[in-house]
């Protein structure tokens, strides 16, 4: 996931064009191929295991349109550019021509943003379907047509708007790290969130070899935590094929600050044990386990009211 390019100024979003440009080197030299969004309702139904990298942007930004996008043209590698319809013409974001000129092609895909980018979680149920529904229409009458890919606007969302979400759209994603299969919940999937502070070669170079860490379910469903359940009751069931279970390892920036947290393996239910409450914004879960095919990572967000 990326939003701005050689915007310095934002270090936390941005990511410098010669830095992106050796990760798709990375990407080629590592002899993987470029998943086109396209082909998501395929991948889905295959048992087939290979490793694609699909490239997501979020917001539009006009630096996307200025230095990102003649690149990836001018390479044909696939991609989902995430537009939030309020801010589409605004001071430093793209505009509705240059959307459509993007679109056109058949290795650029549209994703719904949400119309005001605003923090969703925190609205109510009446004024979140409004927001929605607001940009499904925007979309409908600037390119023709409602996307059917969505990104929650900081990767927030309670089990009540993604329920809504998957009434309005095929696939949705969040901001939680993580490599998506086909057992991963088609509204929540993950995204590795690239930047200046997280995107230097070396870790760009360990995640696109990241495999997933495949799970039967996960508990708790909502990742909306109110007082009356911070810190959640977390289980998640893995499959029996799934060896060295005894090695994996879980963190999480409950308290305030990253440790490691306490976990039980008993029966393929991985218990979670956290200590402390998530006084973050959002709490995060990281789960890793070194098998011997490789690192298999599994990321987790709950958003805190």
């Amino acid at each position: 996931m990326y939003h701005r390019f050689d915007e310095n100024k934002y270090p936390s979003t941005n990511i410098q064009m010669d830095i992106f440009k050796e990760h798709i080197k990375i990407i080629k030299n590592n002899n993987f191929n470029f998943f086109n969004p396209k082909y998501f309702d395929n991948q889905f139904k295959l048992a087939k295991a290979e490793k694609k990298i699909l490239l997501t942007i979020d917001d539009a930004f006009s630096s996307f349109y200025e230095n990102a996008w003649p690149y990836l043209k001018k390479n044909k590698i696939p991609f989902i550019l995430f537009v939030s319809t309020e801010a589409i013409g605004n001071i430093g974001y793209m505009k509705w021509d240059e959307i459509i000129e993007v679109e056109k092609e058949d290795f650029a895909y549209i994703g719904n943003h949400s119309h005001s980018h605003d923090y969703l979680i925190s609205y109510n149920f009446k004024k979140f379907s409004n927001d929605i529904n607001r940009s499904i229409k925007i979309f409908e009458n600037k390119i023709g047509y409602s996307p059917k890919f969505f990104s929650y606007p900081f990767g927030e969302y309670s089990l009540e708007q993604k329920k809504f979400i998957s009434k309005k759209f095929d696939y949705a994603f969040g901001q939680h790290s993580g490599v998506i299969d086909l057992n991963k919940d088609k509204f929540e999937l993950p995204r590795f969130p690239i930047n200046e502070n997280y995107g230097d070669l070396k870790r760009f170079e360990f995640l696109t070899k990241l495999l997933p860490l495949q799970y039967k379910y996960l508990l708790p469903e909502d990742k909306l935590l109110t007082q009356s359940n911070n810190p959640p009751n977390m289980y998640i069931e893995f499959f029996e094929d799934q060896k060295n279970m005894h090695m994996i390892n879980c963190f999480s920036n409950e308290g305030g600050s990253w440790k490691d947290t306490n976990i039980k393996y008993n029966n393929y239910r991985l218990t979670i044990n956290f200590s402390n409450k998530f006084n973050s914004r959002r709490g995060r879960i990281n789960c890793s386990l070194n098998d011997k095919e490789g690192w298999r990572w599994l990321g987790i967000q709950f958003s805190v009211d």
